[in-house]
């Protein structure tokens, strides 16, 4: 029998507010893609930490192809042949992309044969990456391949990768699980963390359960459907959904010939953006990383205030030129895809994070109380229930998905008329996915206007009322959620869709296939 490529036997480790990993015990053999699952805090990341050399343990031993060893550091670790790419980047926002992979590559590389490394990966593997741009330009999901292909430039023999689709199209995660199978029968080992059930089953060999920090179960993923899994991760199916159809009202938000110039030279400009949310609707806005999301997120926040006069209004209000807090007054509430550093502050307490956006605990003279703070951290904790240690926790000590759960609530519980959300279930569980999205439907019913941007299509097809497409600054015209389709929605992901950026004979094919009903919604605005 082949030995195994890593071993872990009793690995303990305990923080001051929860006990993480407790007599863990797992095998991973060579070439096996091997799943660890469980809810958001069950101690996943933890134990990932503890084998790349980031974290260690209070007790237990690791073997490493049958020898024993102490990882000290995950510079060791790479010695050792273990990459890892982590759910929260490990990136240097100020440097480019070549430079951030050239810190964890032989020091006798220069600068111009790493760039030339990382544009033949990222085209062996179809992972789009320009060497030189600056990491602070790029969205959420391009800081993720940079991150995949710096771990996949080490050649390394266990790949640990923590929630590496949760920010990928279909088409991406397609492709990045063609790579990782090739990898596999190279005799790599790949530890994947992952929340969604249907790609763990589709994927993976072999699937360690955790639930409490401690080892519930064993399976073959191929063999469970997603139903068995929930139970096994959770204890429980997530509730289903109870979508309903909804009398939607006046237009809230309007968003009409939206053009702004890039402010990085490597974003992306916004062309006559056009289209309008209307009460008691959840419009999702689907697209490849990179294509103008985070562009159009910060126009309507107020992040970016430079927009045209009239080109977004709010209840009837132009609001293309205030400030974040104004538009907050005024009813605009906004969650960022990135939670820590633009979602909350990582060092202070979940009580001082409400603070952000939420300034009804500031008295006259700007004095704050903080025990209102505490019972409206508290009211958030318990009605999202975030697993976290009281509201003086400090941010950074909750797991991913309990962070956003708290900064998703944070916002929904302020009762705004108009919601922004991006990526609102990013790297978190079946459980807590159902939450968040059960709360959106939520505020829907009540009456508030939603507009989600994600780049997970089947949290679109689950919660919206119409769906648009942005691509290459371009937003497609709005198709009702019961005429849209996958294959529709991709093919728009790509330019290919009226007034699109693809060439004339694409976008002509493009509306060969299109009906007419299903722009009709969205033709006034659009």
């Amino acid at each position: 029998m082949t030995s195994p490529r890593l071993e872990l036997s009793g690995i303990r480790k305990q923080y001051p507010a929860v006990l993480a990993n407790d007599d863990v015990h797992l095998r991973v053999m060579p070439g096996q893609i091997h799943a660890v699952l469980g809810e958001n805090g069950a101690g996943k990341s933890t134990l990932m930490k503890i084998i790349y050399g980031a974290v260690q343990p209070d007790a237990g031993a690791m073997r490493w192809n049958g020898e024993p060893v102490q990882v000290k550091s995950p510079a060791a670790a790479r010695q050792l042949g273990i990459s890892m790419v982590y759910q929260h980047f490990s990136l240097f926002e100020t440097l480019t992309v070549a430079e951030n992979v050239a810190l964890g590559l032989e020091r006798s590389m220069r600068l111009a044969q790493v760039s030339a490394r990382i544009g033949a990966v990222a085209h062996a593997y179809g992972l789009d990456v320009d060497p030189r741009r600056p990491v602070h330009s790029l969205s959420v999901g391009e800081k993720q391949r940079v991150e995949i292909v710096r771990a996949l430039l080490t050649d390394p023999q266990l790949l640990i990768l923590d929630e590496p689709t949760s920010v990928l199209t279909p088409q991406a995660v397609e492709k990045l699980f063609v790579t990782l199978r090739r990898l596999a029968e190279g005799g790599t080992s790949i530890l994947y963390i992952s929340h969604k059930l249907d790609e763990i089953r589709a994927l993976c060999h072999h699937c360690t359960v955790l639930r409490g920090g401690r080892v519930t179960g064993e399976v073959d993923p191929s063999t469970q459907s997603n139903a068995s899994l929930s139970r096994l991760m959770i204890g429980a199916e997530p509730p289903a959904l109870r979508a309903r159809a909804q009398t939607q009202g006046a237009e809230v938000l309007v968003v009409k010939g939206l053009t702004l110039p890039r402010q990085d030279p490597f974003g992306i400009d916004l062309q006559d953006v056009g289209f309008f949310v209307r009460a008691g609707e959840i419009v999702g806005v689907a697209g490849v990383s990179g294509n103008g999301q985070q562009e159009l997120m910060a126009a309507l926040s107020g992040e970016d205030p430079r927009a045209p006069a009239g080109s977004v209004v709010l209840e009837g209000r132009d609001i293309g030129r205030q400030r974040p807090a104004r538009r907050r007054r005024e009813g605009l509430h906004f969650v960022p895809e990135e939670r820590l550093g633009r979602g909350a502050v990582p060092t202070l307490s979940l009580a001082q994070n409400t603070l952000l956006t939420r300034t009804g605990s500031v008295g006259p003279g700007g004095w704050v109380s903080p025990r209102r703070l505490r019972e409206l951290a508290a009211r958030i904790i318990e009605r999202f229930q975030v697993r976290a240690g009281g509201p003086d926790a400090a941010a950074r000590s909750l797991s991913g998905g309990n962070l956003q759960k708290f900064i998703v609530g944070r916002e929904i519980d302020a009762r705004p008329r108009l919601l922004v959300v991006a990526q609102p279930t990013w790297g978190v569980d079946v459980g807590a996915a159902a939450l968040i999205r059960g709360e959106l439907l939520a505020l829907r019913d009540a009456g508030c206007a939603v507009l989600v941007v994600s780049e997970e299509l089947d949290e679109l097809f689950e919660i919206s009322d119409r769906l648009l497409v942005i691509a290459k600054g371009r937003v497609s015209p709005s198709v009702p959620i019961a005429q849209a389709t996958v294959e529709r929605i991709g093919e728009w992901m790509s330019g290919l869709f009226p007034g699109g950026t693809a060439p004339a004979q694409a976008q002509a094919q493009a509306q060969a296939h299109e009906q007419p009903t299903a722009s009709a919604a969205g033709a006034a605005h659009a």
